[in-house]
């Protein structure tokens, strides 16, 4: 079980200009939290803990139970929303193109501001946490994925989730050159998608995975606003406080099928490290402004970057920025 850093709400816009935006909802419990409380006057410390071990509770496939007509009205909403994104040329899935040129100072340029920074570092939620800036955090032990799915999730649904899961973690586990899979137990990286009706069961197995999660973050998972789609968990231990050992990820299931599989590509890939956006990012998903819904060439290439092995974790900007440049342009087969 994890006995380690709680869980440390942070908000990610998505922009929908013109509707209600759509916004994904960040908790990232970074491994950087551990050194200044937001908006506090003194700090917390808390004693060091050994490795989690992986075992938690297994979830048993629940029954399905039809959405109620809340759900029904919030699922006709969001489809609303992407079919008025997709009009205005929105929620791209080319991947980036001639439109989207970048070179070796982009790509190091973006990669400092998406992998060594979280978005509104501020917003602390829980007692004890603690976020610092400007240090690298990632896995350094295999990430093993699980969906799982609450009661109002059709079966066929079900499967057609878990199928673009498992697609994803293969693809991440190509570009990271880093152990990340799918499997039915011993998990450390849990999906869930779940609906307006399904927040006592989501709310469940939260207590179950992360026992220290704080109630101001449960309250967020069991009635998140409308206008929030997806968030992830990415949690360290105090004893190795920027390297992730659990990740949770929650995606709505209201959410029509292409912004459905935005999430899944984008929290997923958040919750391995690349924790914040970037207005100077493009082609990437890692920005505000809705452009692209699915990975892209560039996004491929700072997953790359992330692991690369001449990085380790808890490295500071700072200290990255000569290996960053030369890794940019080896990628970019540009001259060093």
């Amino acid at each position: 079980m994890v006995q380690a850093t709680t869980p440390e709400p942070l908000f990610r816009d998505k922009g929908g200009r013109g509707v209600q935006p759509m916004r994904s909802l960040r908790l990232g419990l970074s491994a950087a939290s551990l050194l200044a409380l937001a908006n506090c006057e003194e700090a917390l410390t808390t004693p060091a803990v050994p490795e989690p071990r992986p075992a938690a509770p297994v979830a048993v496939p629940v029954a399905y139970v039809p959405p109620s007509a809340a759900s029904q009205d919030l699922a006709r909403f969001y489809k609303r929303v992407e079919r008025d994104l997709l009009t205005r040329g929105l929620l791209r899935t080319d991947g980036g193109g001639p439109d989207t040129p970048y070179d070796a100072d982009d790509l190091a340029r973006n990669f400092e501001a998406i992998a060594f920074y979280s978005e509104y570092p501020n917003h602390s939620v829980s007692i004890g946490s603690r976020q610092t800036d400007g240090q690298l955090s990632r896995w350094s032990g295999p990430v093993r994925i699980k969906t799982e799915f609450g009661p109002s999730i059709l079966p066929s649904t079900r499967e057609t989730d878990a199928a673009q899961v498992k697609s994803f973690a293969s693809r991440l586990a190509k570009l990271t050159n880093h152990p990340v899979s799918t499997v039915s137990r011993k998990a450390n990286f849990h999906v869930f998608f779940a609906g307006k009706d399904d927040s006592a069961y989501v709310v469940k197995r939260l207590k179950e995975l992360i026992p220290g999660i704080s109630q101001a973050s449960l309250e967020l998972v069991a009635n998140p606003r409308s206008n929030f789609d997806c968030f992830v968990f990415a949690s360290a231990t105090n004893a190795s406080p920027f390297k992730y050992v659990r990740a949770v990820t929650l995606i709505r299931s209201e959410l029509p099928d292409l912004v459905r599989r935005s999430c899944i590509h984008e929290e997923i890939a958040q919750g391995l490290g690349l924790s914040n956006d970037s207005p100077a990012a493009r082609p990437s998903i890692f920005n505000d402004d809705d452009e692209f819904a699915l990975l892209t060439s560039h996004d491929e290439k700072l997953l790359t970057m992330l692991y690369d092995p001449r990085l380790e974790p808890g490295v500071s900007v700072d200290q990255a920025r000569p290996v960053v440049r030369i890794i940019a342009r080896e990628i970019m087969g540009q001259p060093l």
